[in-house]
């Protein structure tokens, strides 16, 4: 089983109360989660990826428990082996491609040095095609150069599962169609386990082995639901 999750969580603010209780599970590779801002998607990547606790229920990806409430297993975000592509890619503005990439294979919060050398970050800079932008910052690349940026971050570490918050909402049309070709291309290569969030039907269409509509915290059956 790839993935087995039952995450409840509730959240609260001065006005309003949000409680998120998704269930699933999947043995596919590349699982999307398509709803409307506000429906719980970036809240569930969260709880899995450990940036946030659930108040009860399991996370199991691929046979591995990252938390269960039950038998008091909750690890850290930096032992679940999962690579979070943010919706911004939330680069690091002063550092360089190469640094970028290369904090996805130091520990703690140490920068990398600016022409740091290994053979996995060489590896992705050329899968990338990022060899000659290694030298420079975020300010200074493309929607689709930050987005290879941030791809290779994720994946230089090797990690056992790919999350993905809306990834191609920032960018344009045509360079929109482009990088789900290339994104589609790589997942299949690495054969990695991937839940993609998005709110966009063609996301979905081109992603999704499976699909699951998610609506005010909770799995639909159908996309009619949460129209």
């Amino acid at each position: 089983m790839q993935f087995d999750l039952h995450i409840q969580k509730t959240l609260h603010s001065a006005k309003r109360q949000f409680a998120l209780d998704i269930q699933f599970n999947s043995d596919s590779q590349r699982v999307v989660i398509l709803g409307a801002s506000g429906a719980g998607k970036s809240l569930t990547l969260k709880a899995i990826a450990g940036l946030i606790t659930p108040d009860k229920g399991h996370i199991r990806v691929a046979g591995t428990s990252l938390f269960d409430s039950g038998k008091a297993i909750n690890l850290a975000p930096q032992l679940r082996h999962v690579a979070y592509l943010f919706q911004d890619y939330a680069l690091f503005p002063h550092l360089n491609v190469r640094q970028n990439i290369a904090f996805g294979l130091v520990g703690g919060w140490r920068n990398p040095s600016p022409q740091m050398h290994s053979d996995k970050l060489d590896y992705w800079l050329k899968a990338f095609h990022l060899q000659e932008l290694a030298q420079q910052f975020p300010h200074e690349l493309s929607g689709g150069q930050k987005q290879r940026t941030a791809l290779a971050r994720a994946l230089v570490a090797e990690p056992k599962v790919l999350l993905l918050d809306e990834p191609f909402a920032a960018l344009d049309t045509a360079l929109r169609v482009r990088m789900r070709k290339e994104l589609d291309a790589l997942q299949r290569s690495l054969q990695i386990p991937m839940i993609l969030i998005t709110h966009d039907e063609e996301d979905a269409q081109v992603f999704g082995d499976q699909i699951l509509y998610l609506r005010d915290g909770t799995i639909q059956t159908s996309q009619t639901e949460i129209a």
